[in-house]
């Protein structure tokens, strides 16, 4: 159930961002979730965003810039060796220019580039690019 949260919170901002509107409500929220969307944020593909009352049902609201081509959770967690990461992203992502591969490590959910300088591996949330 709560890789099916992140996956519907992702296609929501792809949706939302097609159809050129400013900002999104997601609904119902995770912590992967907003660590998924820090990541975002601090890699200037969302404005900001705002997580409203954390311990109900909650939800966040994204503001968009625009950036966000495609954006994906994979269903099934995979494992990924840290030296296996770099070969992931080039399968997976469109150019080697731009595109983030999220991961799930022992030090907390990284983008590829982090996980790559901190030589950790674990299993891939997402991408977005």
């Amino acid at each position: 159930m709560g890789r099916r949260i992140l996956n519907d919170a992702l296609r929501a901002i792809v949706n939302a961002e097609r159809r050129s509107k400013s900002t999104v409500e997601l609904q119902p929220i995770s912590t992967v979730m907003s660590s998924f969307l820090k990541i975002m944020k601090d890699r200037g593909y969302i404005k900001n965003f705002h997580v409203h009352d954390p311990h109900r049902v909650g939800r966040i609201t994204v503001e968009l810039q625009g950036r966000v081509t495609d954006c994906r959770a994979l269903t099934y967690r995979q494992d990924i060796k840290a030296k296996d990461i770099e070969a992931y992203r080039l399968r997976n992502l469109p150019t080697r220019q731009w595109g983030y591969v999220v991961v799930t490590t022992p030090d907390g959910i990284l983008d590829h580039e982090e996980a790559i300088s901190r030589n950790v591996g674990g299993q891939v949330l997402g991408y977005f690019h």
